[in-house]
């Protein structure tokens, strides 16, 4: 065998007074592993600011997070491999809190001869000698030597969503804003809305058949007794009357139900419906990507199947103006193709360059701009300088704008299914934001793109230029 080994100690090889121990420094993402595997998710571990009201007043480790460092002495050092746990009695004497770097230790304290067993003391001790556990341990022993190579551990990646989780503290407690929802008809459809109810995010308006509704919430175990219902008789109707409310006035926000993305967007786009602006409609979807710094904005991945270069011209100044609306003052916008340089042959690539010199010369406006850009080097700063790629863009992309529907879907997609993406999406270009949701999407998505279409909103009423373009004759 080669590489590391774990080798344990017979029980006629342990003699009292022998010691072993194990060293190790607490992470928060030790905390986040022990609440993820234990399913303990008490705030004082993992609610930072729930923490700063209790005893300790920070976030401290479960208790039993040390005494799992006991059993790794006893089961990898002594005895070691073979070592049977027969009991455990501990006294936690002092909290331990993220940086603190903890010795277990076990001492042999007696041998008994029936059954091989073994009692130990067991410690942990900070850094600064402060007991923080102390206790006793019966094991039984090995009789046979076992000598293995030590099985390397596998990477661990947490997937966080601060990005989203930013989100909804951007949206604050400014209450929630009249949503008509067009044709919540399956469970699915009405776990999201009262999710987003819940959340004190919208106020819901349920537009669509009314005993279809009724059902679907109690399949789903939700009450909609508060909500208003408008009765309508199929999704069509649904779709007309939900945008009818959204152009009387009576709702702020129009999100998708359980009806088709198409079915919804005829009836906002329908001459009469009074929703349309000089701006092309688009979609964009705010990615939250695990240890990814910045938020992705991915445009257009859902509406705009095959656009043409005015109409990409359209889709940049819609996502530019999301961005603003997210905090971000001056984003940085990649025009993507499967290239970085220009080539003639390749049609992204030439309009991509067109967007840069529109860019340079102000018809869009607010963003840094640069394209074309592969999707390596507009999110990889390491992959452009190995290219020699010189752009005050590359690595550091706010906005990646896609060549088609099926790239920037494809892109999305890889990105929430291999890369444990949140991927909150909204219409943007409309008179109001339009919330669009999936079935397969969490609550969290769900709830960050409310959060993102309320932004949107409180910003048209503060009259934020741009946001909402005047309405064609």
């Amino acid at each position: 065998m080669t590489g590391p080994m774990i080798e344990n100690r017979t029980f006629d090889e342990i003699r009292i007074g022998d010691t072993a121990n194990v060293t190790r420094t607490l992470t928060s993402d030790d905390i986040w592993l022990f609440a993820a595997v234990s399913g303990d998710v008490n705030p004082a571990h993992i609610d930072p600011d729930y923490a700063e009201t209790d005893l300790f007043h920070h976030v401290v480790a479960h208790g039993m997070w040390g005494a799992g460092l006991i059993s790794a002495v006893l089961g990898t050092e002594l005895p070691g491999p073979g070592t049977i746990y027969r009991g455990q009695s501990l006294r936690f004497l002092a909290p331990v809190s993220v940086g603190d770097m903890i010795t277990a230790s076990v001492t042999v304290t007696d041998k008994r001869e029936l059954d091989h067993l073994i009692l130990f003391d067991c410690r942990c001790v900070s850094a600064e000698g402060r007991e923080v556990i102390t206790g006793q341990a019966e094991v039984m022993a090995p009789t046979e030597k076992v000598a293995r190579r030590r099985v390397p551990l596998p990477e661990i990646r947490l997937i966080g969503h601060e990005g989203h989780r930013r989100l909804l503290d951007q949206v604050g407690t400014q209450g929630p804003i009249e949503t008509a929802v067009a044709h919540p008809c399956s469970p699915d459809a009405i776990v999201a809305v009262a999710d987003a109810a819940e959340g004190g995010m919208i106020t819901p308006i349920l537009v669509g058949p009314e005993a279809r509704i009724r059902q679907s919430a109690q399949v789903a175990g939700r009450s909609i007794d508060a909500f208003r219902i408008v009765d309508a008789p199929h999704s069509h109707a649904a779709a007309a009357k939900a945008v009818a409310l959204v152009s009387m006035g009576e709702a702020r926000l129009l999100m998708k139900g359980s009806l088709h993305t198409d079915e919804l967007m005829s009836a906002v786009l329908a001459s009469d419906a009074g929703l349309r602006t000089e701006r092309r409609i688009s979609h964009a979807y705010i990615m939250d990507v695990p240890g990814h710094a910045r938020p992705l904005i991915i445009t257009d991945a859902a509406i705009n199947i095959e656009p043409t270069l005015d109409d990409k011209a359209d889709i940049l100044r819609n996502a530019i103006d999301l961005a603003h609306v997210m905090g971000i003052e001056r984003p940085k916008a990649a025009i993507l193709a499967a290239v970085e340089t220009v080539n003639p042959k390749m049609r992204t690539t030439l309009e991509a360059a067109a967007l840069c010199k529109m860019a340079d010369r102000g018809q869009i406006a607010g963003a840094i701009v640069d394209g074309p850009l592969a999707f390596d080097n507009a999110v990889s700063a390491q992959a452009a300088e190995e290219k020699g790629i010189i752009s005050p863009v590359a690595g550091q992309a706010d906005i990646l704008m896609v060549p088609n529907l099926e790239a920037g879907n494809m892109l999305a997609k890889q990105l929430t299914f291999l890369g444990g993406a949140d991927a909150a999406g909204v219409v943007l270009g409309a008179r109001v934001p339009i919330i669009l949701t999936s079935r397969a999407d969490s609550v969290r998505t769900r709830l960050a793109s409310c959060a993102v279409a309320l932004l949107l909103a409180r910003a048209a009423t503060k009259a934020a230029p741009g946001l909402l373009a005047e309405q064609p004759a």
